[in-house]
């Protein structure tokens, strides 16, 4: 998509200022965009951007939390965390930068000064920044490729959120994943396949796992814990072909010739920068993008480049940390805020989580003269294991694996060669000194606390100074443990420390929503003591300053909804694209339809016409889902009336925030082993609380014996059936990224009873939950007990106020595609501009991360 008021290749006017065009869309150019934001570059330039992912910039650091935390769900705009989205498309208007996502430059004409998108675009420029990036690295393998541009199906990299959402679609139906390379990346897809409880092989040609930035010790240490956790590790082997049967991988060889059978491969054997563009256009490469101190090309003085592209004194960098350094340098010059200003090269001190292991490491790994000091410390039992080296009275390295609470001290001695403790040990332990949060206090204001985002010490303390009242306001303005989070106890501790001590119990955390500094039951009475019937009435009245905030809009929506269902004023831009045109949005820009089979049940009729419709509107996909429906793929936006008016069956409700489906057995009418009619009973359920609306998606499941065919102990709600006659319900389970069976809320001895019970715990779940919190944290967190005497025993005095809400809420549902209900609007189901189609091909060298 093109977030410009131009389409791509129009005459542009003459310009009144300077033209700056950056090619990347990725962290290292959104940041350099961002530093020279904030020296006034935005007064200076006119900006335009190019990136050929169709999006808006997000952090490829989260992208393991994205493959992880999905729980076998596509990805899409409803389900991913803000956080993923460093700046999202919106971001680019308010700056009045012009952004064209999904669009390639393959050219630089350094004598018109133009740079040439493969759009056809012409753009022309007078500062030019690259930011290309890199691509993941492909070993030549037989089995590897299916064509020329072609993986072969089940191989896949592991760089950006398509390889993550192609990764989580194919990871539904297959169990098996060997994972080629034990880096930071690999053990990172590893951890995140894991979480869907797929086996998981990690093939490493060297017995030393994470060898770029780990000795031989430490990952023992780390394999240790990663095998605990059920990965299978093969170490000192490469892999030599990977084994394809009937187009799809089937297995790899290794180069012993011994084979391992698997239904996917995950390469994650290195980068490689992208410098086709450079090499095409004249500039000088080597490695990566030859570039001088103020990261100026060494050919063009016109040219920049920052991040994983640039070749700096011989050194290319491949983590945040110099690159947030590199893209203030290349500001400070481009905006003339310091015109001297140079880059003379970064000290390497990394923080991450690795599979949910905490590793530091910065400097040298092992003494490397006679007279180093090495100070070494292994808890192997615990996972813990750590080590210094001294030269001459200076730490010149240390790597910390499973505890790094003494990383801000060493950051601070590794970072300004400080005097050491004449106790060496006294680096690693405390010994009854001072604790680290006197050693918080003491770090110098341009101690790095974020490596992901590039966050200092003194930015959070100017947070503070700038009115910030609490850690998660801080959090949120800086973006500081936003990244991996291995660092957000030392910013809590920075934070507080800046607060004077205050700040450990944040009232940010109770907020429902950010903009409103409201918790959930406060928020309510107010809202109904105003009669605050709309989200823009709600931030006028409660938000600090009447401000609007775009993140809370959503959850203020449904709320109100759930308050108000015959008043709330139905504003658009309160809802999410998938509430608005009544499909769940995919990561081309197509659309998902599923009718409601209710229980699962269909009939010759229905499939008929499903089929029928397939194919009038060549639909891509049709694909059987876990909650036992028929979901159409690919639909286009503006077909989705036309398609629905094809099935006219009822909606499905799979894209929102509402009761979505009833898994079933076939129960007592064909299973020898049934107690219970499972399938009436779902479709009751079903029918009764279709589409009923809530903080989160509920999913249910009915099972005829406590056999659990249907996997009810492990859904928001689930029924089963038991000796007896009786139903025992289920509250809170889980089978995604989190698992959790869930807890016995009541055992009931009829089906009228059990859709009862069930529908006033999912009204008291509506009424109390935090915006997009689960059932299996809502549970928890109020407490079985508590709940029990809630909704079963009606301790409280409400069970029929519940129940009389509940009702309501029935009686008032209206399917969103009934013609005589929906008020269409002109551009509900039409884009402004068309998105730009991208071919699912490879990265290619030359593209513009």
């Amino acid at each position: 998509m093109t977030q410009t008021a131009e389409r791509p290749g129009a005459t542009d006017t003459v310009p009144t200022k300077a033209r700056l065009v950056v090619v990347g869309n990725g962290m290292s150019g959104a940041r350099a965009l961002e530093e020279i934001l904030a020296r006034g570059g935005g007064d200076q330039f006119a900006i335009t951007v190019f990136g050929d992912e169709p999006y808006g910039n997000y952090n490829r650091i989260l992208l393991s939390e994205v493959l992880a935390n999905a729980a076998g769900e596509v990805v899409d705009n409803e389900d991913a965390d803000d956080d993923l989205y460093l700046n999202p498309l919106d971001w680019y208007a308010e700056n009045d930068i012009t952004l064209h996502a999904g669009v390639r430059i393959v050219r630089i004409d350094r004598h018109a000064k133009v740079v040439l998108g493969d759009d056809g675009s012409v753009t022309p420029y007078d500062t030019l920044v690259l930011a290309t990036g890199s691509r993941s690295f492909f070993p030549p393998m037989e089995g590897m490729w299916a064509s020329r541009t072609a993986l072969t199906r089940g191989v896949f990299g592991f760089r950006s959120l398509d390889d993550a959402t192609g990764m989580l679609a194919h990871v539904r139906e297959h169990r098996t994943a060997v994972v080629i390379g034990g880096g930071l990346l690999g053990l990172e897809a590893a951890a995140g396949l894991q979480a869907h409880g797929v086996a998981v092989h990690v093939v490493h040609p060297t017995e030393v796992l994470m060898n770029q930035q780990l000795e031989a010790e430490a990952s023992k240490v780390l394999r240790s814990k990663l095998q605990d956790m059920g990965m299978h590790m093969h170490l000192g082997v490469k892999t030599s072909e990977i084994l394809v049967t009937d187009g799809s991988v089937s297995g790899v060889r290794f180069t012993d010739d011994s084979t391992l059978d698997c239904d996917m491969v995950v390469v994650t054997a290195g980068i490689r920068p992208n410098i086709g563009l450079a090499m095409v256009s004249g500039l000088e490469t080597q490695r990566a993008i030859v570039v001088d101190d103020k990261m100026r090309s060494v050919d063009d003085d016109d040219i920049y480049v920052v991040g994983e592209c640039a070749q700096h004194r011989g050194e290319v960098y491949g983590v945040v940390g110099p690159l947030w350094e590199q893209a203030a340098v290349l500001a400070d010059v481009v905006t003339g805020a310091d015109p001297d200003a140079e880059y003379h090269g970064s000290r390497l001190a990394t923080k991450l989580k690795v599979a949910g292991v905490d590793v530091a490491q910065m400097g040298v790994k092992t003494p490397e003269r006679s007279s180093d000091e090495f100070v070494q410390f292994s808890e192997t039992g615990r996972g813990v294991y750590q080590t210094v080296v001294i030269r001459d009275g200076t730490l010149i390295g240390a790597t910390l694996v499973g505890d790094v609470s003494k990383v801000a001290a060493l950051t601070q001695a590794f970072d300004s060669r400080s005097a050491l403790p004449e106790e060496r040990i006294k680096l690693l332990f405390d010994l009854g000194s001072a604790d680290d949060t006197s050693a918080a206090v003491d770090l110098p204001d341009d101690t790095q606390v974020c490596n992901c985002n590039g966050v200092s010490k003194g930015d959070l303390v100017a947070c503070v100074e700038h009115g910030a009242e609490s850690v998660s306001a801080c959090m949120a303005q800086t973006r500081a443990g936003k990244g991996c989070g291995s660092c957000k106890g030392l910013v809590k501790e920075v934070v507080e420390a800046a607060l004077g001590g205050a700040g450990a119990e944040d009232p940010a955390d109770s907020y429902y929503v950010p903009g409103i500094p409201l918790d959930k039951p406060t928020l309510m009475r107010e809202i109904r003591s105003r009669g605050l019937t709309s989200v823009s009435a709600v931030f006028d009245a409660l938000a600090p300053e009447g401000r609007d905030h775009v993140g809370s809009k959503m959850g203020l929506t449904a709320l109100l909804r759930m308050m108000w269902p015959d008043d709330v004023v139905d504003e658009r831009d309160g809802r999410f694209i998938n509430d608005r045109v009544h499909a769940n949005i995919q990561r081309d820009g197509t659309f998902s339809v599923v009718p409601r089979m209710s229980g699962g049940v269909t009939s010759p009729e229905q499939l008929r016409r499903i089929a029928d419709v397939a194919e009038k509107h060549a639909i891509p996909m049709v694909k059987l889902t876990g909650g036992q429906r028929i979901d159409l793929l690919g639909v286009p936006k503006e077909k989705l009336q036309e398609v629905w008016a094809d099935l006219d069956m009822p909606s499905g409700w799979a894209y929102g925030k509402s009761f979505r489906t009833v898994k079933t057995c076939v129960g007592t009418d064909f299973c020898r082993f049934g107690l219970g009619d499972s399938t009436q009973l779902g479709i009751d359920l079903e029918e009764r609380y279709k589409g009923i609306e809530g903080p989160a998606k509920m999913k249910l499941a009915v099972s005829g014996c406590p056999r659990n065919c249907a996997e009810s102990m492990v859904k928001d709600v689930g029924l089963v059936a038991v000796e007896g006659g009786q139903w025992q319900i289920y509250v809170g389970g889980a089978a995604g990224a989190t698992i959790r069976k869930g807890d016995i809320l009541a055992t009931v001895d009829t089906h009228d009873e059990a859709i009862r019970i069930t529908g006033r715990f999912l009204q008291y779940y509506r009424e109390n939950a935090n915006w997009l919190e689960r059932t299996y944290d809502f549970v928890p967190r109020m407490g079985l007990d508590f709940l029990i005497g809630v909704i079963v025993d009606d301790t409280e005095g409400i069970a029929a106020e519940l129940d009389a809400r509940m009702q309501e809420s029935v009686d008032r549902y209206e399917d969103p595609w009934a013609t005589d209900q929906q008020e269409r609007t002109p551009g509900q189901f039409h884009d402004a501009l068309p998105l730009v189609p991208l071919p699912q091909v490879p990265v290619r060298e030359g593209s513009s991360r």
